[in-house]
């Protein structure tokens, strides 16, 4: 579960991949605070940072895999719109440090005691319909905070009872592939660099906006005629690589948000 991110589509200059489309410069519709903008530095070659999340998972009432993914992802919006996260605040410098190699995300799982000692470290839990998720500002891929360290990765396995309601008019939507099986952890991971993807994407004011409206978002997957559109459309695609679970390249998720410009999405 600790994947990195990229859209689909050959490099353009960056053998890297970088993850925000490999571009230089602010390109328009590009936020300016963007973290790539520099084309020629390889994303491999800087430090490698690690955005841990926690589950909870309580043996007797474990969440939807739904609720779970759509709660990461918005865990990973939280943290990406917090100030302490931009400017001088106390997590700015991990953060940007994370955003300038490889997106990584480890998803681990807690219950009980476990759950109340990671709540003691700094960072930000998230409640969807009744999973929580707590993010943690990103650490050194080899320097995990002992609390989290010993947590498991494995064993995250949601279900859905019943396929989830389709997602409202204008909602963004992360739609997950259906070519691609993954345990319940990777694809939260997934989701979450969907969602980052799509903030990278958006302007300041638009991401004021989503932050005001409490990041309202869904995660669906979608049908196969559907998913062909959605990848040849343009808009974000993750494309893992291949750490975990599945082939490195895979096109995993992709981010539809209503205010991506028009030329970057397309409906099926």
């Amino acid at each position: 579960m600790s994947p990195a991110a990229s859209p689909a589509g050959p490099p353009l200059g960056n053998p890297a991949g970088n993850p925000a489309g490999n571009r230089s410069g602010t390109p328009a519709g590009e936020s300016p605070d963007s973290p790539f903008r520099h084309e020629n530095e390889s994303r491999d070659s800087a430090p490698q940072y690690v955005l841990p999340l926690v589950v909870r998972i309580e043996r007797a009432e474990p969440p939807l895999r739904t609720d779970a993914l759509e709660t990461a992802a918005r865990a990973v919006l939280e943290i990406l719109g917090d100030e302490r996260s931009t400017g001088d605040g106390e997590w700015a410098r991990a953060v940007r440090d994370w955003q300038d190699a490889r997106i990584r995300k480890v998803v681990r799982r807690a219950r009980g005691a476990e759950w109340r000692k990671a709540c003691t470290l700094p960072g930000i839990t998230v409640t969807g319909k009744a999973a929580e998720v707590r993010v943690f500002p990103p650490v050194p891929l080899d320097g995990w905070p002992r609390e989290l360290a010993r947590l498991q990765v494995s064993g995250t396995d949601l279900d859905d009872p019943a396929p989830p309601a389709p997602a409202g008019p204008g909602e963004p939507v992360l739609w997950m592939s259906p070519e691609v099986e993954m345990s319940a952890g990777k694809a939260m991971a997934q989701a979450g660099h969907g969602a980052q993807l799509a903030w990278w994407e958006l302007s300041g004011e638009q991401r004021a906006a989503w932050r005001a409206a409490g990041y309202p978002l869904a995660v669906r997957t979608a049908d196969p005629a559907r998913w062909r559109a959605l990848t040849g459309g343009g808009l974000p695609v993750v494309r893992d690589a291949g750490f975990t679970e599945i082939a490195p390249g895979s096109c995993t998720v992709v981010a539809d948000h209503p205010d991506l410009p028009a030329s970057r999405r397309r409906t099926a």
